[in-house]
């Protein structure tokens, strides 16, 4: 008998409402860049971390191909973003 987690959904399901989040915080993240004016709350709610990870060079003998840098900018919109997804994901479905 195989047993089932305590999620209804695969984890395809909650890694697109996850990147599906992250974009849509990531547009307001731009737009509250762009459009709100200078001060204290356009600082609070736009300021990031940004890890990455740079250049991965690998040698596979026959070929040799490089990956990166990756990096991802989070912020507190990125995260409204993700709350917002999860919500609309979870009345939709």
């Amino acid at each position: 008998m195989v047993t089932k987690g305590s999620s209804k959904y695969r984890p395809g399901y909650h890694l697109a409402v996850l990147s599906a989040g992250f974009v849509a915080g990531g547009l307001l993240n731009a737009a509250a860049r762009k459009w709100l004016p200078s001060g204290a709350v356009k600082e609070f709610l736009t300021t990031g971390v940004t890890p990455s990870i740079g250049h991965l060079d690998l040698d596979l003998v026959i070929f040799t191909f490089g990956i990166g840098p990756v990096a991802m900018d989070v912020s507190l919109l990125s995260l409204v973003g993700v709350l917002i997804a999860y919500l609309i994901a979870r009345s939709l479905f």
